[in-house]
């Protein structure tokens, strides 16, 4: 389909992008890989009357060593995050989990940010994130302000982001480079998962689910359950408390819980190896 009618506007900064989103307000939307904006544009779920395109600013394209951190730029591509000598010294699971993006046309056109941003619970990295326990950067008119990943999404598609706000940077905390995995099902490869698993192993473990409800979620109650000296069989038997797993065409809420406990089984397995 064709998407409806909209005004364009390439930024060449972030103080530009911000200076549109104040004058436009939730008239306008951010394009940064266009990876999941312009699929929801073309079917007219989404219909923005002005589109600010921030794909081309190169000074929020990056990877880098921040002491106790990692820092990366909202722009930076999949491909980018996938490749990076960085990472896979100091946060490997990153690496990992972009490798499974999608394919090589969206990982290298689609960015972290533009993922985070647009708050999809099927998507990979935001649930690798929130496994992290990771921070956001997000500038708007009035500064900066620091939001957790914990806090950062708040349902489906939504997250705490304003209007007039724009994440700039993505803060991963360093936990190496082994000690994770990352396990998911889909049909094909290029398809959204039906449900992820990924699990860090940095001195506690700390698992996060992809599409099992509204937002990425960790899954407390096999942390709890390891915590407490269970087995990695009977912690992930937890895999599903909590959760609301949604129902479509790719499969029932049992069956998504039923894949939950193996996926979350076999990550745990792997990262414990």
């Amino acid at each position: 389909m064709i998407p409806a009618p909209f005004e364009y506007i390439r930024a060449g900064s972030p103080d530009e992008v911000l200076r549109a989103l104040t004058e436009h307000g939730d008239e306008a939307k951010v394009l940064a890989g266009g990876m999941s904006l312009l699929p929801l544009m073309k079917l007219r779920l989404a219909t923005p009357g002005v589109l600010v395109d921030a794909g081309r600013i190169e000074a929020l394209s990056y990877i880098r060593d921040a002491g106790d951190h990692v820092a990366i730029g909202a722009l930076t591509r999949h491909r980018d995050v996938e490749t990076s000598d960085v990472l896979a010294a100091q946060c490997g699971v990153l690496r990992a989990v972009a490798a499974q993006v999608g394919d090589n046309q969206v990982r290298h056109r689609g960015t972290l940010g533009g993922s985070v941003a647009h708050g999809d619970p099927a998507s990979d990295l935001p649930a690798a994130l929130v496994a992290l326990d990771a921070t956001f950067v997000v500038r708007g008119p009035g500064g900066e302000r620091i939001v957790a990943a914990a806090d950062f999404f708040r349902g489906f598609l939504e997250t705490a982001l304003a209007p007039d706000e724009l994440l700039t940077e993505v803060r991963a905390p360093k936990t190496g480079p082994g000690g994770f995995a990352y396990q998911k099902f889909n049909r094909r490869a290029q398809d959204w998962a039906m449900v992820g698993a990924v699990a860090v192993r940095n001195g506690t473990t700390r698992v996060a689910l992809v599409n099992m409800g509204s937002t990425p979620l960790r899954a407390h109650a096999v942390e709890a359950a390891l915590a407490d000296g269970a087995s990695i069989a009977d912690a992930s038997e937890h895999a599903a408390e909590g959760t609301e797993a949604p129902a479509d065409i790719n499969a029932s809420p049992e069956f998504r819980e039923h894949l939950a406990r193996v996926l979350v089984r076999r990550a745990l397995t792997e990262a414990h190896a």
